[in-house]
């Protein structure tokens, strides 16, 4: 049966100090025409990784402003999952497929799971590929379906694709965290760019003192006297884990007494993750200066926080990457990332705020051992990156976009969807890039085929610029 996670209480006042107290005073107006609306939130695991910490977050909130919200997630076996791995690689441009055995698994699980949606509701949020075939099996009971993507699609493997278009196609939405994630022809007709957040309020986000912080660390066994290189994230070969540790090794030439902690979390939808654990722990060898956390070891919320808090340079060296949360995690605390340039995460370290961006291990190590030679600098960079995360990568903002878009659905329902990306049916000016809602004297224009573009910062615009059609696919899809 379906598994329905339970969360606690929150109230919205207490994020006036990090949001601001105009961002919570819009969040329960746009509510105000939404109380007792009954949303659903379905994923595939109440632990490890983004999506699980945005709906622990979200859903007490949602209570919060009057919505009746519930989050549950799907049963499954390792073999149901390691298919559901094979698809999510896929969609981010793996190469390996899924067989007609793989897939006659996918849909016997889901048949299952299907059989245990017994409630009414008026919206139904299902999360990434694992529960994608339940709108099918279930049908619409008077429901607004929406797909929310937290992978970047923008180039998925074309068998895999088609065989998921016929479910795709029975949405009412699609979301995805950028413009250019939507893949190419793929349904539904409308299509919301909504980037994720942090809870800053969180136990992995809230304030900690430094003395804290470093107990903790001497307690998990880390020297808090030498600098410190630090990658949280699911143990991934998206994340190159092991390019990470090439580019520490190239900094511990130049600078032997730097150490590296890769904390990494296991989750039940991710089989895969024990397999790259031992490949990361083989590479490490016997290196005393390399540690390797998990959430199933003692590292939760807390410890992660401190590892943040603590560290001199975050890295983030992703490959392929749909948000990358922890770069925003880690610029809310003070650290400096450097990362790789991949999915959103030119979002956050935009304009030369918070870090740099790298192509390459070598690179990588050369802006790490920058950041520790001149660590004043890393702390002004660091310092402008929480001001940016403070502006569009907080959960006020993420709760404020659905809200909207669920608002908007409603009031469309039952008729034929429209876009919203680039100039919506509600009167917003959006940028077609990240999503985010336009000042009217926004700066950052550019013209194409035409046609006048928007963005809310120069980064976005040169995102644009590169490739535009990789936004106006989703930018002109189903508009008026």
């Amino acid at each position: 049966m379906l598994q329905n996670v339970a969360v606690g209480r929150d109230n919205l006042d207490k994020y006036r100090a990090a949001a601001g107290d105009a961002a919570v005073e819009e969040l329960r107006r746009l509510a105000s025409t939404l109380q007792g609306l009954r949303v659903l939130h379905l994923n595939a695991t109440a632990y490890g990784g983004g999506v699980a910490e945005i709906l622990r977050s979200e859903v007490p909130l949602l209570r919060d402003l009057g919505i009746v919200a519930r989050w549950k997630t799907i049963p499954g076996s390792n073999e149901f999952f390691a298919v559901t791995k094979a698809i999510h690689n896929a969609l981010q441009g793996g190469t390996r497929g899924v067989t007609p055995a793989e897939w006659d698994i996918y849909e016997q699980t889901s048949v299952l799971a299907a059989a245990h949606v017994e409630e009414s509701y008026d919206i139904v949020v299902v999360h990434d590929p694992q529960p994608l075939m339940l709108r099918h099996l279930v049908g619409r009971r008077d429901a607004i379906w929406i797909w929310r993507c937290h992978i970047d699609s923008s180039a998925p493997d074309p068998a895999v694709l088609a065989r998921l278009v016929p479910l795709l196609s029975e949405y009412d939405a699609a979301v995805y965290t950028l413009g250019s994630f939507a893949p190419p022809d793929a349904p539904p007709a409308r299509v919301e760019i909504i980037p994720p957040a942090i809870d800053p309020l969180s136990p992995k986000n809230m304030d900690l003192d430094e003395g804290v912080a470093t107990e903790v660390l001497d307690w998990i066994g880390v020297d808090v006297t030498r600098p410190l290189l630090l990658q949280v994230s699911r143990f991934d070969h998206w994340k190159d884990p092991l390019g990470v540790i090439a580019a520490y090794r190239i900094v511990k030439r130049r600078m032997p007494e730097v150490q590296l902690a890769l904390v990494g979390s296991m989750a039940l939808d991710d089989p895969e993750g024990w397999q790259v654990y031992h490949e990361i722990s083989s590479d490490a060898g016997d290196d005393p200066d390399i540690y390797l956390f998990t959430n199933l070891t003692g590292v939760g919320n807390i410890e992660v926080n401190a590892f943040q808090r603590h560290a001199d340079v975050a890295i983030q060296k992703s490959l392929r990457e749909g948000f990358g949360l922890v770069v925003s995690e880690a610029l809310w605390k003070g650290t400096p990332v450097v990362a790789g340039r991949a999915g959103g995460i030119p979002l956050q370290l935009a304009d030369g705020v918070g870090g740099y961006l790298v192509d390459s291990v070598e690179e990588c190590a050369e802006r790490v051992l920058e950041l520790l030679r001149d660590p004043a600098a890393g702390r002004r960079l660091a310092h402008a990156g929480r001001e940016l995360v403070r502006r569009r990568f907080l959960l006020p903002r993420l709760i404020g976009d659905e809200l909207r878009l669920y608002a908007d659905l409603l009031e469309q329902h039952p008729a034929p969807p429209r876009t919203l990306t680039a100039a919506g049916i509600t009167g917003e000016d959006r940028d077609p890039v990240c999503g985010m809602r336009l000042h009217p004297d926004a700066d950052h224009q550019l013209s194409h085929a035409g046609k006048r573009y928007r963005f809310c910062s120069a980064s976005c615009a040169r995102e644009f610029a590169q490739n535009p059609e990789l936004f106006l696919r989703t930018a002109s899809r189903g508009a008026p």
